[in-house]
């Protein structure tokens, strides 16, 4: 009989992480499940198991997400799946967050999914085979949401990171995609997830605006149904060929044209202005 993958997902303990972890170890995979706190996946999940391995992780502390991998591979002898889920959603305007309100989201969203990629990837290298899931959003594709500008800042760079990486690691034989999620029915949008400016600025309106429609409105109202969600990612996974970009949920294509539409249309109209630069 085949062996099953061995998939490392971090962010494990609630909302699309879980729901994956979860689908996963129905479907007989290995999987090792990270997050801030281990006891949280095991009340959900069990015990460390032939098949499950759930672990503490700073993924801020490359040490620390360098320790995990070892103990992912000493544990279970390979990796073939990585998935970096582990973010949280940030909002305030680019003027009233702080310094340190945008460094710590770049910390967790941005470089704690650097810290995963830079020692995970040696093994997949080394192996010839592996492939790299970078949970982004649609709001790193598409930034015009106001009070939102941090957080997708940090989707954004997820993206590009993403593109630049599967360059990196395709002679490999690895692979590597970009998720970008549109509203999803988790706690994502809880007041106990998600942060809010220290310092609110009140003349912001849209902003106030936005954030009280996600909390207030949005909120357990999302269309998308996270085991429906992970069902998908198993499914690219299986793919020889699987995308580098991929939208995940209803909403995101519009979100895409919308988009290619507006660029499309800027460029159209400054033309004369773009090829006036021309030696």
């Amino acid at each position: 009989m085949e062996t099953k993958k061995v998939w490392f997902v971090t962010g494990a303990s609630k909302g699309l992480g879980l729901a994956l972890v979860k689908k996963l170890l129905e479907k007989n995979y290995r999987v090792v499940a990270t997050t801030r706190n281990a006891q949280s996946l095991i009340s959900e999940i069990g015990e460390a198991s032939e098949q499950f391995l759930p672990l503490e992780v700073n993924l801020g502390d490359n040490e620390d997400v360098k320790s995990a991998i070892t103990k992912s591979v000493d544990y279970f002898g390979q990796l073939d799946v990585i998935v970096n889920n582990a973010g949280y959603g940030l909002i305030g305007t680019l003027e009233e967050l702080s310094d340190k309100e945008a460094r710590s989201n770049f910390d967790i969203n941005v470089f704690g999914t650097l810290n995963v990629i830079r020692n995970a990837t040696p093994y997949l290298r080394q192996q010839k085979s592996g492939h790299i899931f970078n949970i982004s959003s649609i709001g790193g594709y598409s930034g015009n949401f106001p009070g939102w500008g941090i957080y997708c800042a940090t989707k954004f760079a997820v993206a590009g990171l993403t593109e630049a990486l599967a360059e990196e690691i395709k002679d490999f034989g690895v692979k590597a995609t970009v998720v970008y999620p549109g509203y999803f029915r988790t706690d994502f949008l809880d007041k106990d997830s998600i942060k809010t400016p220290e310092n609110a600025i009140p003349e912001y309106e849209a902003a106030r605006n936005s954030q009280h429609a996600h909390l207030d409105e949005i909120n357990g109202n999302q269309p998308n149904d996270p085991d429906k969600g992970a069902e998908a990612l198993i499914a690219i996974s299986e793919e020889q060929n699987p995308p580098v970009h991929f939208l995940l949920g209803s909403g995101t294509h519009e979100f895409l044209d919308n988009k290619i539409a507006t660029i499309k249309g800027d460029a159209e109209k400054w033309e004369s202005l773009t090829l006036s630069t021309i030696i």
